[in-house]
């Protein structure tokens, strides 16, 4: 049935899940930017929040794993740490703007890999999303940005396999997200023992409860249920609702605003991946139009 579903299409619940988790992933640049932790402490702290979390939608502690979903754990864990990494050393809109580098690395596995048709209009928009990240990139110049830019690009390369692995039918995306977590906990949590600026303040743990509740725990709760509900290409776009609303809650809260290179590659990221996804409407109403011209020509 779940199959069948697939070859079928997206549902309507899986899309809605795919956006929860986006608006709800978006959250990470202004909680890790109010947090003045470590990368690697914030880590563990969100993913102990997350663990219980997850726990208490399962009912149980218990774990299933398999190489495919032990995989995508590991590469779920990698995109987590990257990311927070890449978010303590460049702007929150060029790291999130070059994470989503992924959904046109998705595009060109299943060109590569899975043989399918590569159409000059998408081949467009793969060079411009390219382009669009190299601005982003070029926007931190000195060493502390240029290596925020480089994790922030890495990130994108393991969230990109992390969608790949997830969305196959072999692999249980639930368990992975509870075993990523595990990890992550495990990963971070002796950082915590020498974070010179770990601190358990009022404003801090409030802040704290925002990452771990609402942008990680809920945001995987969907996304693990939301990623088997939809087409790899397509879940990967819907995600990208994130890098459009990350950035906002960050200005609003931090005053950091991105530079002027950055907006511009931000700007040619969202608007390619949003032509991607408009481009099969675009040809069923290109097609729609020629039936109608052949029937009154007859």
């Amino acid at each position: 049935m779940k199959t069948e579903a697939r070859k079928n299409g997206s549902t309507g619940k899986g899309r809605l899940l795919m956006l929860s988790t986006a608006l709800l992933w978006g959250l990470a640049g202004v909680c890790v930017k109010s947090i003045p932790w470590n990368s690697m402490s914030i880590m563990a702290a969100r993913c102990f929040i997350a663990v219980l979390m997850i726990i208490a939608a399962r009912k149980s502690f218990r774990l299933k794993t398999d190489k495919k979903t032990t995989l995508g754990a590991v590469m779920m864990t990698l995109t987590g740490i990257l990311y927070m990494m890449s978010i303590k050393l460049t702007t929150a809109a060029t790291a999130i703007v070059l994470q989503y580098i992924a959904p046109i690395l998705v595009y060109l596995y299943t060109v590569i890999f899975k043989k399918a048709k590569l159409r000059m209009s998408e081949a467009v928009i793969v060079l411009a999303v390219f382009g669009g990240c190299v601005l982003s990139f070029a926007d931190g110049l000195d060493p502390t940005k240029m290596l925020g830019n480089i994790l922030g690009i890495c990130s994108g390369i393991t969230f990109a396999a992390q969608i790949i692995i997830f969305n196959d039918e072999d692999t249980n995306s639930e368990d992975g997200m509870y075993l990523s977590n595990l990890m992550g906990l495990f990963a971070g949590l002796p950082f915590m023992f020498f974070d010179k600026h770990l601190d358990f303040s009022a404003k801090t743990i409030m802040w704290v409860l925002i990452l771990g509740v609402f942008q990680y725990g809920l945001a995987n709760i969907c996304y693990a249920k939301g990623c088997q509900s939809v087409d790899k290409i397509e879940g990967a776009l819907i995600l990208t609702v994130e890098p459009i609303f990350n950035p906002f809650p960050v200005w609003i809260v931090t005053g950091e605003k991105p530079g002027k290179l950055a907006i511009a590659g931000f700007v040619i990221v969202v608007l390619g991946v949003a032509a991607y996804g408009a481009l099969p409407l675009i040809r069923s109403k290109l097609s729609g139009d020629k039936k109608a011209d052949k029937i009154k020509t007859a």
